[in-house]
């Protein structure tokens, strides 16, 4: 059979168990705000020797739950990508485990240059290749102050066989 049969094989048979994900070290809880907000920073599925990480909308969220670099697109970009590296890596994972993002930018017309400069940028940082598949909206985001968030789609295998990992 194909690494992909055998995959699609396994999802198929594999008990679905599900956890949240978090890194305090980076950002906070939603739910720990004030005015609390009822979803995780992200969520792990795990379907046997495969782990699918859904990274909800990240933006420029210090520890403490406050809005951080206000006014500044790029600050709050760099912010943002830490932050999803920070739950990445909370898992065991990286950037190169990144299939798809989702972002969100308030005002697309004036932002998307220093936003695509600023991803461009970390991606080449980061040696990715291939680039994960992406789609860019413009959107009213949660907080008036926060200028662009991103969620983001991780998948990796977690048998040490497969992965040359030990």
């Amino acid at each position: 059979m194909s690494p992909f049969a055998d995959l699609l094989e396994t999802i198929a048979h594999a008990p679905i168990e599900k956890r949240a994900v978090t890194n305090y070290s980076v950002l906070n809880e939603a739910y720990c705000y004030a005015k609390p907000s009822s979803f995780s920073r992200g969520m792990r599925i795990d379907l046997g020797s495969v782990a699918i990480l859904l990274i909800s909308g990240t933006a420029s969220i210090d520890e403490n739950g406050k809005s951080v670099h206000i006014g500044d697109f790029r600050a709050q970009m760099r912010r943002t990508l830490a932050n999803i590296t920070g739950l990445l890596a909370s898992e065991g994972c990286t950037w190169h485990d990144i299939v798809r993002t989702t972002c969100y930018l308030r005002d697309i017309e004036r932002d998307y240059e220093a936003f695509n400069e600023e991803r461009t940028a970390f991606y080449k940082e980061q040696g990715l290749d291939p680039l994960p598949a992406s789609t860019g909206i413009q959107a009213i985001l949660c907080r008036p102050e926060l200028l662009v968030e991103i969620e983001a789609i991780a998948m990796f295998r977690t048998d040490k066989a497969a992965t040359g990992k030990e």
